[in-house]
């Protein structure tokens, strides 16, 4: 009877050989040299391992990724990687090398094109596109590493992590991966004697490896004012006036992209101009954009939770302690999994941009010819079934939502808003309105069991395109919801379908507002109303306190 009863310490057991076997290769405490980083790999990684490595939005373990390419493919194979963001060449260069063969993320975002590539001739076997949110609970659930390749500025030798400006994934990987008796590596700028900041304790890291150069992070959030277009001057106009206005949004997100950069310049211009300061725009679960510089400065903005970092607003950040979640040091404390629950749950709005928009209002950010995943946008971008405050704007969506109140009855109930700003036709002539989105097709080519869709259509209650807004929750029916669509989907084959008597019988009803409806003079929607024209004017406006990365830097 004893010789059958089942162990039930094999992981542990299983992480200690592996720690036992990579000991000598530790030169003091915690740390291994750079030069043995390769052989370090070689040694607690085992085939067929869930691994992941920490690429974030913007901080990348990039020396642990282009090392774990180099391992003899002979000794390390078949990894499921389990990561949130493909950022970098190296993180489709391990499945080239056959080191890799599955994945679950997130994010795609430079490798999406690659990444698309990759699938179609079978180098990837994809699991899923996740929310971060989505992903991080996983970690806990059936997706949980057996190692983690993490990164922080700098740590001591007893492996306290300080990890600065961009804390990001870090705490929610290695938590996962430590308390589930898996390794954990940690790829650092510096060894020092004593961190400035304990971020995460040394008990939870296995071992430590200076690299050669500063970890890469990626200027995500930066929006060179300068290629703002009137166009999206003007329909950043539509969203202040038509929603944030009408609505009265204090608590948001603002999606990457140069149309909310447009509405961050507007707001200390034409929010001013309005009388909405104080009234809008308070709250924000967004990273620190440089674009909202002229905001902050001008006290719209009260309090702001960031996912990550962004380069170069490390000394303003540090100077509005008031506006930003900063840490003893006055370094911001951002936090990916604290923040994607912040915006889940603490917001009212989502606003963000998409490459595609069916008929029905599904969106998505995955083609056939480009996976760029979802990141958090599905967090935020929904309606959160379990949100129990209540809000003005929550509450004045949820009672003007024509096929909820039919659902619900009597019983009042609040809503998110659930914003897509969307040229009729993107770059390159693409059309931002399809008859069916291009995610059908890479879901049979995937082999995934649904399309990747990011916002699904009955999540989404405003479309903004230069023709207008489409008040889609105010609809009461299917049919009702693809005329409103048709009807600002300008000359794309969705739009080609409306017919105007029925777009105007929808303006008459307020599903459907044109400029001219929200009394705006287009004339007006133009470059001269933004409150920088470029990034040194965002320098100036900072007080010199904002650092642009190089290639924004054209003075």
């Amino acid at each position: 009877m004893e010789g059958n009863r089942k162990r039930w310490d094999s992981l542990k057991r299983d992480r200690m050989e592996r720690i036992r076997e990579a000991i000598p290769l530790v030169k003091m405490g915690k740390i291994v040299e750079a030069s043995n980083t390769v052989k370090l790999l070689e040694t607690v990684i085992k085939p067929y391992d869930k691994v992941t490595i920490e690429g974030d939005n913007q901080k990348q373990a990039d020396f642990l990724a282009e090392c774990l390419c180099k391992v003899d493919k002979e000794q390390v194979h078949h990894l499921h990687m389990v990561q949130s963001a493909i950022s970098l060449p190296s993180h489709l260069d391990v499945f080239e090398k056959k080191i890799a063969s599955k994945v679950d993320f997130s994010y795609a975002g430079s490798q999406a094109n690659r990444l698309a590539q990759f699938v179609k001739e079978g180098k990837i076997e994809m699991g899923a596109i996740h929310t971060y949110l989505e992903l991080f609970g996983r970690y806990f659930i059936d997706l949980t590493p057996r190692v983690a390749l993490t990164v922080a500025v700098s740590a001591d030798k007893d492996g306290n992590l300080y990890t600065g400006f961009n804390t990001e994934d870090t705490p929610v990987v290695i938590e996962a991966t430590k308390f589930k008796q898996g390794i954990v590596i940690a790829q650092v700028n510096e060894i020092v004697d004593r961190v400035p900041r304990v971020d995460i304790p040394g008990d939870w890291v296995d071992f430590v490896v200076q690299a050669p150069r500063p970890f890469y992070v990626e200027p995500l959030f930066t929006r060179d004012p300068a290629n703002i277009t009137d166009s999206q001057v003007l329909r950043a106009m539509m969203v202040i006036k038509g929603i944030y206005a009408e609505y009265g949004i204090q608590s948001l997100n603002h999606g990457v992209g140069f149309d909310t950069a447009a509405i961050e310049l507007l707001l200390p211009t034409y929010g001013e101009e309005l009388g909405l300061k104080g009234k809008i725009c308070k709250y924000f679960s967004l990273n620190p954009h440089p674009t909202l510089i002229p905001a902050i400065e001008s006290g719209w903005v009260e309090s702001i939770h960031s996912f990550g970092g962004e380069s170069g607003m490390a000394d303003y950040v540090a100077a509005r302690s008031d506006v930003f979640f900063v840490g003893p040091d006055d370094s911001l404390r951002s936090n990916r999994t604290y923040c994607q629950a912040a915006g889940h749950y603490g917001i009212d709005l989502f606003i963000g941009g998409t490459l595609q928009i069916d008929k029905y209002g599904n969106s998505s950010t995955a083609t056939a010819s480009r996976i760029a995943g979802f990141g958090g946008a599905p967090n935020m971008g929904c309606d959160p079934k379990g949100r129990r405050h209540s809000t003005e704007a929550w509450l004045k969506c949820g009672q003007e939502d024509g096929i909820q109140r039919s659902l619900i009855g009597e019983l009042p109930r609040g809503r998110r808003l659930v914003v897509q700003l969307q040229e009729t036709f993107r770059e390159k002539m693409a059309p931002g309105f399809v008859d069916k989105l291009d995610a059908w097709k890479l879901a049979e080519t995937a082999g995934l069991a649904i399309p990747p869709v990011m916002i699904y259509g009955d999540d989404l209650t405003h479309i903004v395109t230069e023709e207008g807004i489409a008040y889609l929750h105010k609809c009461g029916s299917l049919e009702e919801r693809m005329a409103a669509i048709r009807a600002v989907a300008g000359f794309t084959e969705v739009g080609l379908e409306e017919k105007p008597e029925e777009t105007k019988e929808l303006r008459k009803k307020g599903i459907v507002k044109t400029p001219e409806d929200l009394g705006i003079d287009i004339s007006r929607a133009n470059r001269s109303l933004l409150a920088a024209k470029n990034v040194r004017d965002l320098v100036e406006w900072s007080g010199g306190l904002y650092h642009p990365p190089a290639k924004f830097r054209s003075w």
